[in-house]
């Protein structure tokens, strides 16, 4: 029976999203970190940061922070595979290399929106006011999640034979690339060498727009900016994962 591309991608999508519905927990554990710096950083703040309260600028970076320690980790789970040997397995069957990756990547999206949640219950009793344009900003992150789910699996692809580089990897790049954001603290004050680096660091754009989204501001160049910022990840990502896909060996 021959299938397409879409119909093989949703049943990868759907084989890596059981383990997640049968232990939701791993949804909820996640979430730690981003908690723990919510919890200690926030009353760090002053009242107002850019004209907003505190918690409605600390919130959307929580969320995007959210988003980076889960889909930039999980080529883990491709790793454990490829060490078992489900992933050989995989490779052998019919299905489409490139759904292989595609399934995986949009799998992404579901736990960011499930952590979102979760964050969002926990924040509005304290006074996070949700504008409509938050739905928008969630739209924007799950596109972002597809491209860094996919640039984590490639990563995984490519230390396949040594586990420890993986890791070394994505703890190297996670913290300049959240700091140099401004996810937590803002860097209006901050050294003129570190406010050029932020430039070129893809996140600082994603998180400003999710603010301003968040706040309800929608048609502006802070909007556009990440609006490029998370398409050109998922280009990436996707680009060079399903080539990495196609290239692997069973």
């Amino acid at each position: 029976m021959s299938t397409t591309l879409a119909s093989d991608t949703v049943t990868v999508f759907t084989r890596e999203l059981r383990p997640v519905i049968r232990d939701p927990f791993s949804v909820i554990f996640s979430l730690v970190q981003p908690l723990f710096f919510l919890v200690l950083f926030a009353p760090l703040l002053p009242d107002e940061v850019g004209g907003q309260s505190a918690l409605q600028w600390f919130i959307p970076g929580t969320i995007v922070m959210s988003c980076l320690f889960g889909a930039g980790a999980t080529g883990a789970n491709l790793l454990f595979e490829i060490q078992t040997g489900a992933h050989e397995r995989m490779l052998v069957s019919p299905l489409r290399r490139p759904a292989l990756i595609l399934g995986r990547a949009f799998k992404e999206i579901v736990p960011m929106f499930a952590q979102t949640a979760l964050i969002l219950v926990v924040t509005i009793p304290f006074g996070f006011r949700l504008h409509p344009g938050a739905f928008l900003g969630l739209a924007l992150l799950a596109v972002f999640c597809v491209g860094l789910g996919s640039l984590s699996y490639t990563l995984a692809l490519a230390s396949k034979n040594k586990e420890w580089l993986f890791w070394a990897i994505q703890q190297t790049l996670t913290f300049p690339l959240l700091l140099l954001a401004g996810m937590m603290l803002p860097l209006d004050g901050a050294p003129g060498w570190l406010r050029t680096l932020s430039l070129f660091d893809p996140l600082t754009y994603l998180v400003n727009a999710e603010r301003a989204l968040f706040s309800g501001e929608i048609f502006s160049a802070t909007v556009a900016g990440g609006v490029v910022a998370a398409f050109a990840t998922a280009a990436l990502g996707l680009g060079v994962g399903m080539r990495a896909m196609r290239r692997a060996v069973a």
